[in-house]
């Protein structure tokens, strides 16, 4: 396992485990060659974009992703995001959950999609028939309105002393309406803890924000804010760069900017805002530099030299950036982890399949088989002598013993090592063609591989590495799809800067602006909303994927994280996108109920067999694949987790279905992963904060009242944590060090994920939500939005860091309108 301990001897990040399945990859046409054999591959005229599925080509109605993004206002620009945790369960408190009435409402339906009746699955808290063994709690909706199925308006009923419109005759989006907040330094405009006060603050605060939002809108209708994670993924891209002989001076100079500009006084480079150095990252920012001109002797290069040997020099870096130095001679490959192409040959009940790996390291792995096979030398263009560590501070690894895990590894790699100096050549081949194909079969409408950069980086060095030109078609489009992660701006001296994004979130932050718009006071035929909607709709994934692997009989519905990625729906996107559907009054409502009919059967039918949710397949939990000596890289597993279940619960609570089966499982398993602190983990968002902030509401919304000592718990322990100055912030080092949890600098996005869940709580009136209110109403621009360069987002727990730049604009708006306008409650079709 690769997760950290803490003090205990537990790990505050580790999770669970179990898994299976496999697919069978559809045959090429036309050939290319690979070190003199000849191997099947598309031919140069085959377009590019099929993937997994009887289903080929785009979706019906999805539009091509677009190549540029539209312009931002003046000012500043934005920046953003995170992998699961496997082993011992976190410290956690025993919940007996509350036990719901068995299900017989609309979503009984989805019973016969995945395979079960309603009623029949024994629930902790409920006997093999169903019945409670416990007596239920109050069934409680929320703000006393049953949530009803199939709508699709929301309104918010006013609660004590909130208004449902800004005010008579104010539009919410008209930003002249409000007096700037948050222009003078020191001035609350909360100040006095005054209830009135706080809500006339809100107001304002909503209204700014929610005209600052509208007008970042795409004119297509969607929104998507910049992805920043860290330096190694420009560095990788001018080292793929180098690697395939495509330089360019205009983006190496731009790159270069970015790099120097991030680089810490000490000479390292962190991988988060106020992060301590990473000797990954500080190697692979250090080679690209030299890559980009910088001499070793410059000041900032000799302190990221000097920082690097006192660390361990690259000896001690991960395997990925070893592997990355060992195709230009800096690393010898004979010391890196061997990982056979002959793995896509394991049957999907086999241990370490490659679908026993979640999707976004399957995607990684399967093209490295190729280039670990065939080992590729490019002429290094400088030594790397500068990086090398004392071999004396460190001695050679012993092995671990026979019987452990790491001990077993160690010696299987060892056997690896020695199966590639006699393995059949025709068994080696047909391995090489097996994983070609599948590269290809898995290659987006737009060029690009699961809309991750990391993938597409390796699959283009492994296609060419298989014989693909640069002129083919797979390797064009790839290539220019890779162009599209770039974000360029300008520095203070009027330079360009580029910054590579490692993904791009527009379905996720299309549809957490929705629902922050709606819940805001935006009306709900507004037109941004009903735009907002119908791009939301054309990117449905109505195609099967890797997902089906082990869910062959599911019908496939939902939506991708990115703009291409339809082999990979998630369920977290698919969970938002329903509710914000339901929030907007469609012209054609129909439309809405067919795609939420269908995105609710697939996310019931992805249910794990725990009970709860991962983020892209189902029951991806085998604790063996995080043991390889190979993935240190980070999270490789795709277990459910608090933040996703969460999410999928609110959502069949707002569809109806809080009594259904699927979710009375949830709620279970939700209850049981409270930890004893009262907080929940937080696998997608930084950290506790992120998955408390996702928890209460969702166990609000399927009735859990707010006296359930679960809720008084949370709430207790949100207000335990809140900073001096009324906010709340929690370190990415929470997810290592036990000291951390709960605790940061005050971030506008991590605010807002305390007060939904202390709103949902029933807490609008309390102290611990005047003061966060006032926090974000103080700190919020003249121009309506947040500054938060602070990372709240997680792609691997600690190891890969996310800024996504509209989570400070879309959490506290959501925020604020709840406060401002109470909770959402969806609307019956008759009352529409």
């Amino acid at each position: 396992m690769t997760a950290t301990t803490d003090g205990n001897g537990g790990s505050p990040v580790a999770r669970r485990a179990a898994a299976g399945g496999a697919a069978d990859p559809r045959p090429g046409a036309g050939r290319a060659a690979v070190n003199g054999a000849a191997l099947t591959g598309p031919a140069a005229s085959t377009a590019t974009g099929t993937g997994t599925g009887a289903v080929t080509g785009p979706a019906p109605g999805r539009p091509a992703a677009p190549m540029t993004e539209p312009s931002p206002p003046p000012g500043p620009v934005p920046g953003h995001g995170s992998a699961p945790h496997t082993g011992a369960p976190a410290r956690r408190t025993a919940v007996n959950p509350m036990s719901l009435a068995p299900a017989a409402g609309p979503l009984a339906a989805l019973d016969t999609a995945v395979g079960s009746a309603p009623g029949t699955e024994t629930v902790p808290g409920t006997d093999a028939a169903g019945a409670d063994t416990v007596p239920p709690a109050p069934r409680t909706a929320v703000s006393d309105t049953v949530l009803i199925a199939g709508s699709a308006g929301v309104t918010a009923p006013p609660g004590p002393g909130t208004e449902r419109a800004p005010g008579p005759g104010t539009d919410p989006a008209d930003a002249s309406a409000y007096p700037a907040t948050g222009t003078d330094e020191g001035t609350d405009p909360a100040a006095g803890d005054d209830a009135d006060g706080v809500r006339s603050a809100a107001r304002r605060a909503a209204g700014l924000s929610t005209a600052y939002l509208l007008s970042r809108q795409d004119p297509q209708g969607w929104w998507k804010g910049d992805l920043e994670t860290n330096v190694t993924m420009d560095a990788e891209d001018l080292l793929l760069r180098q690697f395939l002989g495509i330089q360019d001076a205009r983006i190496t100079a731009a790159a270069a900017r970015h790099i120097r500009a991030e680089q810490r006084a000490d000479g390292a480079w962190a991988t988060f805002y106020g992060g301590p150095g990473d000797l990954s990252a500080t190697v692979e920012a250090y080679v690209a530099l030299r890559l980009a001109g910088d001499s070793p002797d410059d000041p900032h290069m000799a302190r990221a030299s000097a920082w690097t040997r006192h660390h361990g020099g690259i000896a001690g870096s991960r395997v990925f950036t070893r592997i990355w130095l060992a195709l230009f001679g800096w690393w010898p490959w004979d010391e890196l982890p061997e990982v056979p192409p002959e793995v896509i040959f394991l049957p999907s009940w086999f241990p370490l399949n490659i679908y026993d790996f979640g999707c976004w390291a399957r995607q990684t792995i399967v093209p490295l088989t190729v280039v670990s096979a065939l080992r590729p030398v490019r002429a290094a263009p400088f030594p790397l002598d500068e990086l090398r560590g004392d071999p004396a501070a460190r001695p050679p690894r012993k092995l671990a013993p026979a019987l452990s895990w790491d001990g077993f590894f160690q010696r299987a790699d060892r056997a690896l090592h020695l199966y590639r100096r006699i393995a059949p050549r025709a068994v080696r081949r047909t391995a090489l063609h097996t994983a070609e194909r599948w590269i290809i079969e898995r290659q987006e409408n737009d060029g690009c591989w699961g809309g991750i950069q990391p993938p597409a980086v390796y699959s283009l060095i492994a296609l060419h590495l298989l014989g693909y030109d640069l002129g083919h078609p797979v390797m064009r489009a790839g290539l220019e799809s890779l162009d599209r992660f770039a974000v360029w701006r300008e520095d203070p001296d009027g330079e360009p800067v580029r910054m590579v994004e490692a993904c791009q979130s527009p379905v996720w932050d299309t549809c957490l602006a929705t629902v922050a718009l709606a819940d805001a006071g935006l009306p709900a035929d507004h037109p941004a909303l009903v735009r907002a909607a119908d791009w939301m709709l054309a990117e449905e994934i109505v195609r099967p994927g890797d997902w089906s692997v082990r869910k062959p009989g599911l019908a496939p519905g939902g939506w991708a994280f990115e703009f291409h990625n339809d082999n990979y729906p998630d369920i977290d996107d698919t969970a938002e996108v329903i509710l914000a559907l339901r929030r907007v009054r469609h012209p054609d409502p129909a439309r809405i109920d067919a795609a939420v009919a269908r995105a609710g059967r697939w996310t019931v039918g992805m249910q794990s067999r725990n009970g709860a949710w991962g983020a892209f397949d189902a029951d991806n939990t085998s604790p063996l694949p995080n043991r390889l000596p190979f993935c240190d890289f980070g999270e490789v597993v795709d277990p459910p987790s608090a933040d996703v279940t969460a999410h999928v619960v609110e959502m069949l609570a707002h569809e109806g279905g809080a009594d259904h089966p699927s979710a009375r499982r949830g709620i279970a398993w939700l209850l049981a992963e409270q930890e004893s602190n009262g907080a929940w983990f937080g696998r997608w968002g930084v950290n506790h904060l992120y998955g408390t902030g996702a928890v209460v509401p969702a166990l609000t919304a399927a009735g859990i009242p707010p006296a359930h000592p679960a809720i008084r718990r949370a709430v207790r322990w949100l207000e335990s944590v809140q900073n001096d100055d009324g906010g709340w912030g929690e370190d990415l080092r929470s997810y290592r060090e036990e000291s951390w949890v709960g605790h940061g600098a005050s971030t506008a996005s991590q605010t807002a994920w305390a007060l939904l869940a202390l709103l949902a709580a029933g807490e609008r009136e309390s102290p611990a939500v005047r003061r966060g209110v006032g926090w974000l109403a103080r700190t919020q621009r003249a121009d309506g939005s947040w500054d938060e360069p602070h990372f709240t987002g997680t792609g691997f727990p600690w190891d890969f860091s996310i800024n996504y730049h509209l989570y400070r604009q879309v959490f506290p708006l959501t925020a604020l309108g709840r406060y401002v306008y109470g909770e959402p409650v969806i609307v019956n079709r008759r009352e529409r």
